[in-house]
């Protein structure tokens, strides 16, 4: 995702938690009301809302505007959540070589790319990578099922090495590989 799709993203989310957040300050009267709308003009929109009854409305009407309401707030969350970046710091990219004339980039999007590769080289089947980065090296972590036919340790081990090998043959610094069986494909 680029970075603009990422500030709207992140403009969206932070909009959802911020306006019921602001609403609950004026209800309980941290905010004065005529501060929030002098700059908002919030008044015309809560007038419409008050004109709406909740007698008028049935309680199935009203249960359903409650999941709503509460589904609405959880998924701004879970936006703004994905935007901020908590625990291990992925980077997008990785110098090679920073050589005048060679310099060269490697994406994190590449090095998933040959891990997935190098796992599924070995006989690994739906792999999956997440990268975290300690410095300047990887920690490459693979998740992969395994055929009913195969040894889970073996063909865990296997990966894990193939994953070194070839990212270590593309000049990729990793720190660590780490190989996890989710189970077998089916």
């Amino acid at each position: 995702m680029n970075a603009f799709n990422r500030l709207i993203l992140l403009i969206l989310a932070l909009l959802l938690l911020v306006v019921p957040v602001v609403l609950l300050l004026i209800a309980f009267g941290a905010i004065p009301a005529d501060v929030v709308n002098q700059y908002t003009g919030y008044r015309a929109a809560a007038q419409a809302l008050g004109n709406i009854s909740t007698s008028s409305l049935a309680t199935g009407v009203r249960t359903v505007i409650a999941i709503v309401g509460a589904l609405i707030a959880l998924i701004a969350l879970l936006l703004l959540l994905r935007e901020l970046t908590f625990g291990r710091r992925v980077s997008r990219s990785t110098v090679m070589d920073d050589t005048p004339g060679r310099e060269t980039v490697i994406t994190a999007n590449a090095v998933k790319t040959l891990a997935e590769s190098a796992a599924r080289e070995v006989g690994a089947e739906s792999p999956s990578v997440s990268l975290a980065t300690d410095k300047e090296f990887y920690v490459v972590s693979t998740g992969i099922q395994v055929p009913h036919s195969d040894n889970y340790t073996e063909l865990a081990a296997r990966a894990r090495e193939n994953i070194r090998r070839v990212l270590g043959d593309q000049g990729v610094p990793v720190k660590d590989v780490e190989v996890t069986v989710r189970g077998t494909a089916s």
